[in-house]
Formats: C-alpha cells, structure tokens, sequence
C-alpha cells in the first residue's frame, strides 16, 4: 500500500489551510497514494481562544469535516485527519482525529488522549486549559490493515501503543505538532522506538515552521519501518512551505519477516 504523510505549516486562516491540504491530497492521490495522514491541528494553528471556539462550535461541522469526507471520496483515499476541534463537555474543546473511507464515510474518531502541559525554556503549553482528554484508543481496520491512532504528545506513552499491539495493528499514526526543543530531541528517537518496540509501521505528519503567536514546529514528518528504519522524511528545508508529501510503499510482508526475525511481541510477560 502507498502511503503519505502530509507536512504543513498552518496558521490561523481555515479557508488558505485548506486550500493546502486539497493540493497536496491531489498529488498524493495522482502519485497513487491509498492512505493520506494529515497533520495536527491542519485546519486552524491560532492562538485566539474565541476563534478555537468558533472552529469547533462551528467550522469543524459545516466546513472541515465535510471536506474532508469530499477529498476522500473525490479521490478515492483514506484519510487520517491530523486533528481538529469538536465540542466537548464542561465547556472545554476535543482534539479529535477523524478517518475517512474512500466512498467519504467516517470510519472512526479519536480524541487525544494525552494533553501537552509542559514548561519548557522559553515557553509553556497548557493544552488542558482547552481541551478535555479522550477516554479510550481507538482503532480502525483499512484496506486490510489495522491501524492504531494517536495524537503529538500521546507517543510519549508507549502504553498507548503496546495497546495497540495486542489489537494487532500493524499502523500506528501520530499526526503532530511538535515544539523546536522537544522535536530536536526526542522527535526521532521516539518515532523509532514505537516502531522497533511494537514491530509496525508508523506514520508521522507533522507541522513545520512559524505560526501565529510565535510558535515554532519542529516537522520532518516521517515514516518508518518496523526495524526502526526511516523509509521516508521531510528535508529541514521543508520547513515554512505551504506544505509538502512524504510518500512510501508499505508491505505486509516486511512486518512478518521482521516477526520472524525477533518474535518480541510473541515472548512478552502478561503475568508480571
């Protein structure tokens, strides 16, 4: 199966974001990609709390959903759709992850699990202030394949993941948006590890460049093998461009031989 990943530097104008995510899913699907994975918050990177509100009372029902399922019907693609803001409870936002099917239906969605709080040297996120954490995985079966969904800042948790594996996904996406400091040092390794660590495929999109209110990307999306190997990244010169693809042939049967090679997940301890 052909796979992308799309790489984006989104701002705070929903209408010119989509204009992107349309060109780029046109390539993809012209270079015969079967699933697309968007990046987090591909819709809307802004930082005024009324117009996330506004996206997700709004825009996200009316404008962002509806195109997304046109896309993937347009093209024939299944689309993992970074993330976007729905309403959630108590007054707060849901950073969901949609996928769409090829005929433009919604297979599944997934609300990030893990909130991004963090104090880091320069800047601080308090990603709870906006939005209310999901309360399960979710994953969702395509073109044969089972795939695991996450968002950003879920990859620090490998339990996440593991979860996944004794789904039997083989899939693992990470639409993200990673800071500068915290992608220059973890990014990578991380990415590698759930891939070496659960012997699957993982599908990384991420935002790359400046936004609104001053926030720094980190991006080279990419995707990467269950040997840990990087099949695919975005070159740094990416970075500040309406957006690129980072394209691969995946196989099932590299899994396998991977399996074979070190069957890790057939010796894990369920007693301990």
């Amino acid at each position: 199966m052909r796979v992308a990943c799309l790489q984006m530097c989104s701002r705070d104008d929903v209408t010119a974001n989509l204009r992107v995510v349309a060109d780029l899913l046109q390539k993809a699907a012209g270079q015969g990609v079967t699933l697309a994975v968007l990046p987090e918050n591909f819709a809307f990177m802004g930082v005024d709390p009324q117009a996330k509100r506004h996206l997700a009372e709004e825009l996200s029902g009316t404008t962002i959903l509806p195109f997304l399922a046109e896309s993937a019907a347009r093209h024939a693609l299944h689309i993992v759709g970074g993330s976007l803001l729905l309403t959630g409870s108590g007054g707060l936002l849901r950073n969901t992850c949609p996928v769409f099917g090829p005929d433009g239906s919604c297979l599944a969605c997934y609300d990030k699990l893990h909130l991004f709080d963090v104090d880091l040297p320069g800047e601080s996120h308090r990603e709870s202030a906006v939005i209310v954490p999901g309360a399960h995985p979710v994953r969702v079966d395509i073109a044969g394949w089972r795939l695991g969904l996450s968002i950003c800042y879920d990859l620090r948790f490998p339990e996440l993941y593991r979860h996944y594996a004794r789904e039997g996904c083989q899939l693992l996406t990470v639409p993200s948006a990673f800071t500068v400091p915290t992608g220059r040092a973890h990014w990578e390794v991380l990415l590698r590890a759930r891939a070496i660590e659960n012997q699957a495929y993982v599908l990384a999109a991420a935002q790359a460049g400046s936004h609104p209110g001053g926030r720094q990307t980190w991006g080279h999306s990419m995707i990467i093998d269950p040997w840990g190997e990087i099949v695919a990244e975005a070159e740094d010169s990416d970075a500040e461009k309406a957006g690129t693809l980072v394209i691969a042939d995946i196989d099932r049967e590299r899994i396998e031989q991977v399996r074979r090679q070190i069957p890790a997940l057939e010796h894990r301890r369920f007693d301990l």
